[in-house]
């Protein structure tokens, strides 16, 4: 009896996508580190706002996760990585994950408008329009531009962190989003095109299967290019020497994976690109946190 309680609170987390979530608010939470100008101040004066700007925020992408779960669940079950999903597999009922969804989506915009502010909650309402119903249902079977028009969504947590410590929506704080904006793109089509045979056979046209391999890749050199000149707008107004330093090295070292997927058709490297992007990301953010308190300050 325990045994199948426990596999089944397993499959209800398994649902919410944590590792997604985690990398949320790790987004989230450097939009809140760079919203002040330090970390004291952050700590006594905002201590509240920042946890419970991130619970909030993780139960309503939580939320957005779930019925991704359950609207995908069709699709699921005809690829290898994910046909042993709760949903799929009749682990979790449809009803009971959509019903689950909108507890989570409830509690965290209430714990948002309540104990945090009311614009965080509205932003974070949007989020999760945008990914949960707009994304999953609209875009991700229709347009091969599907990543980069959810990406705006997928986009959001530095502004939502931000938001939740200033109550505004500032320049800064939108700089951080169009930097995950432009991220996005050539992270996933990386992914697609290592995996264009999963996508295949369910229908959904990323880019690979409806411009071909060649038209990826060379738009993946084009976002990241555009990555790599956004990243250095912050040292104009906003950061110092360090971040520089940071974002010139890990962006020529993205360049030089893009640029290499262009010219080398080795099937490993898509892959490859795909894991260095998320490694790219974090050393950029955490770079950018460090010049902040240290150098900047």
């Amino acid at each position: 009896m325990f045994a199948v309680l426990v596999t089944r609170i397993l499959d209800y987390f398994d649902m919410t996508k944590p590792r997604v979530v985690l990398l949320m608010l790790l987004c989230a939470l450097v939009g809140m580190l760079l919203s002040v100008p330090s970390l004291p101040q952050l700590l006594s004066e905002e201590l509240l706002s920042v946890v419970y700007g991130l619970v909030g925020i993780a139960l309503v992408a939580a939320s957005a996760a779930v019925v991704n779960h359950v609207v995908d669940a069709r699709i699921d079950r005809q690829m290898a990585r994910t046909r042993n999903r709760p949903v799929p597999t009749g682990r979790v009922r449809s009803r009971d994950g959509i019903i689950f969804a909108t507890v989570l989506g409830v509690t965290g915009l209430v714990v948002l408008f309540v104990l945090v502010n009311p614009l965080a909650a509205w932003l974070n309402l949007a989020s999760w329009a945008g990914y949960g119903l707009f994304y999953t249902f609209i875009l991700k079977h229709r347009t091969s531009q599907n990543i980069v028009i959810g990406g705006l969504f997928g986009a959001a947590p530095p502004l939502l962190g931000w938001v939740c410590i200033t109550s505004t929506i500032e320049p800064e704080a939108l700089i951080l989003v169009t930097i995950i904006f432009l991220w996005t793109p050539p992270h996933f089509w990386a992914l697609a095109i290592d995996r264009a045979k999963d996508y295949e056979t369910v229908g959904v046209p990323m880019l690979p299967l409806t411009h071909g391999d060649r038209y990826t890749r060379l738009s993946i050199l084009v976002y990241t290019a555009l990555l790599v000149g956004i990243t250095l707008v912050p040292f104009f107004w906003m950061s110092g020497w360090l971040y520089l330093v940071v974002a010139v090295a890990l962006g020529l070292t993205y360049l030089g994976f893009s640029i290499f997927m262009l010219i080398d058709d080795n099937p490993k490297l898509p892959i490859r690109s795909f894991k260095f992007s998320i490694v790219y990301l974090a050393l950029l953010f955490i770079g950018f946190v460090l010049d902040h308190y240290i150098v900047s300050t």
